[in-house]
């Protein structure tokens, strides 16, 4: 964005912005917090940028295991448990599985081994998806539902250095294409792309839905994105409703006798 446009869409004068530019003149915490706003910056750098103008920080970081957002927790899990037996997910900034459903490990577990994957990247969905040893051997259409997820993470890592970071490392993995190293702005983004998912007998197709809550006033819940499968056909439909009985019946509280 050009000084002049920033200037129009922060609507301050372009000869006060070129005044902050240079060192010329301080900014206010409000001028901060406009400019801020003007640019889409994350609360996160918003922080940063407010402390870097002398300002204590505006936006809170909390875990989300916090008192304060204990009422933002009961809703993700009210979610989390409507969705079965289909799989969700809540990740953060940066593709980190902080929740998920019993489904999302019943479905998933069919196709990753525990052992096979450092704990950390077992807990990424980019790593999930890309490295050699994870769903990525088992996504059959791997290419056409990774490509897009890579572009995402391309215009994700212009804003954030974590995401710049999950990114490089990703591409690194053996097999990567070399063409989705290069951002490609013009690259056409499908509404929807279905994962769909092979391993002996067992086929799967699932698409998505990513959900993130209006307005945050907190650095955690900005970033967190809840992810929602749906069943692309009636074959992976019934199968979610079976492994879930079946699930139900291997339990031990169903064995229990009346």
């Amino acid at each position: 964005m050009s000084q002049l446009a920033l200037a129009a869409e922060a609507e301050v004068s372009a000869r006060h912005l070129c005044f902050l530019e240079t060192g010329r003149a301080q900014p206010s915490r409000d001028m901060v917090h406009l400019l801020a706003s003007a640019l889409d910056v994350p609360l996160t750098d918003r922080n940063a940028m407010l402390l870097a103008a002398g300002y204590a920080p505006a936006y809170a970081e909390r875990g989300l295991d916090a008192p304060e957002l204990q009422h933002v927790r009961r809703v993700f899990d009210f979610i989390l448990e409507r969705q079965e037996p289909f799989p969700a997910i809540v990740v953060d900034g940066a593709w980190n599985i902080v929740l998920g459903n019993a489904a999302s490990r019943r479905i998933f577990g069919i196709f990753l081994d525990a052992d096979e994957l450092e704990p950390a990247r077992a807990r990424n969905a980019m790593h999930l998806i890309c490295h050699p040893h994870g769903l990525r051997r088992f996504i059959v259409n791997w290419e056409e539902f990774a490509g897009p997820l890579i572009q995402t993470l391309h215009r994700e890592a212009s804003a954030s250095r974590t995401a710049a970071a999950l990114r490089d490392e990703v591409l690194t993995y053996p097999g990567m294409p070399a063409r989705w190293r290069v951002p490609d702005p013009g690259a056409p983004m499908p509404p929807v792309v279905t994962m769909r998912l092979k391993k002996g007998d067992v086929s799967l197709g699932f698409f998505s839905t990513l959900t993130m809550l209006a307005t945050p006033r907190d650095v955690t819940l900005e970033e967190l994105r809840i992810e929602c499968f749906y069943p692309a056909d009636r074959q992976t439909e019934a199968a979610a409703h079976w492994l879930a009985g079946h699930e139900r019946a291997e339990s031990p509280a169903s064995r229990e006798p009346a």
